[in-house]
């Protein structure tokens, strides 16, 4: 297996911290929890941290704890004995005795059971573990990293996650910057990734982007983060016609059409009412319910909605949609406080 290091870009200070981190943790033997929102590189992270080690040369083994059910887990993990369950016909050896001398990803692992903790905790403690059916403790000398996008501390606290492991996996914790703290970035993965997708393609050039693109691609909040990003600029470079010329036309959203399901007959309905309703009638009208009903709640609602269409429409530019709606920048804000709707919008947007 080949490190992807060359998909670590950023010059970012969150970042290049980030990366300093990682070459201070690296060489030693310790487990390390690695914390970030999706798409921002956590198993890219998890992949350097096993190259800049000494057990670089050994196996990197992976797993993705939510693909799989507690006992289909168990038996990935820690391997199983011949007829400990239907279908396990000769002994299977585990990601744990796999990874032997060498590094094991544990992706998703807010996911575990408690089963699950009380056997991660053994090995990590001993490091020995018993196959499924089994009764033969086998040692393992494996370095663990794990990786979530959920709070473990908040989990911990509500008895959600075994406190004991928190603290033998917590060594160190790496916590990923999501790409709006990195806006500095932004242009510098978009150019890369769209490169590489023009050199797929067989184009001879890539013309870069249009000002008003560039504007879109900054001003987005990317909660999909560097992985969203990737799809987005990849997905606008080949639907570009014309390599010659910079791309005018990026595509957040894929599913955006008049034919998506349920969306033809929203349509419809808004022309059908048309007719009747004046020239300056909003596209979607205020419902009355039946009486009695809370108007309070009912109000409410409806500004929610209009708040959360009002900043998708304009990628979560928080002065755009202050315009948009006759607010100013101030009140947008207050209003979005009041609605707990600031969450994952960087308040410089």
């Amino acid at each position: 297996m080949q490190p992807q290091h060359d998909n670590l870009l950023g010059e970012s200070n969150s970042f290049v911290e980030v990366l300093e981190r990682i070459s201070q943790i690296a060489p030693l033997n310790k487990p390390v929890l690695i914390i970030g929102e999706r798409g921002t590189g956590k198993e890219l992270i998890a992949e350097r941290l096993h190259f800049l080690s000494s057990r670089w040369d050994q196996q990197y083994v992976k797993l993705n704890c939510a693909a799989l059910n507690e006992s289909l887990l168990e038996s990935e993990l820690f391997g199983h004995e011949a007829g400990s369950f239907t279908g396990a016909g000769k002994r299977r050896a585990g990601r744990f005795e796999l990874a032997d001398r060498g590094t094991l990803f544990l992706d998703e692992l807010a996911n575990t059971s408690g089963l699950i903790q009380e056997k991660l905790l053994r090995v990590i403690e001993y490091g020995e573990f018993e196959r499924v059916g089994g009764s033969q403790s086998i040692k393992v000398d494996v370095r663990l990293v794990a990786a979530t996008n959920e709070d473990l501390p908040a989990l911990a606290e509500r008895n959600e996650f075994r406190s004991d492991l928190l603290d033998r996996l917590a060594f160190d914790v790496i916590t990923l910057p999501p790409l709006r703290a990195r806006r500095g970035d932004i242009m510098l993965l978009a150019e890369s990734f769209a490169i590489k997708m023009a050199r797929q393609l067989g184009h001879s050039v890539f013309s870069g982007f249009t000002p008003e693109s560039r504007e879109l691609i900054l001003d987005y909040h990317w909660p999909g983060n560097v992985r969203e990003l990737k799809n987005v600029v990849e997905r606008s470079v080949y639907r570009h016609n014309d390599p010659e010329m910079a791309i005018d036309r990026i595509i957040l959203d894929p599913f955006e059409s008049e034919y998506r399901p349920g969306q033809t007959m929203r349509t419809k309905d808004r022309r059908d009412s048309s007719d009747d309703a004046p020239d300056d009638a909003p596209d979607d009208a205020l419902s009355i319910p039946n009486f009695p009903f809370d108007l309070k709640a009912h109000l409410q609602q409806h500004e929610v909605a209009i708040l959360n269409k009002a900043l998708e429409h304009h990628q979560f530019n928080q002065k755009k949609t202050a315009s948009a709606l006759s607010l100013t920048y101030h009140q947008l804000r207050g209003i979005l406080k009041k609605y707990n709707l600031l969450d994952g919008i960087n308040p410089g947007e």
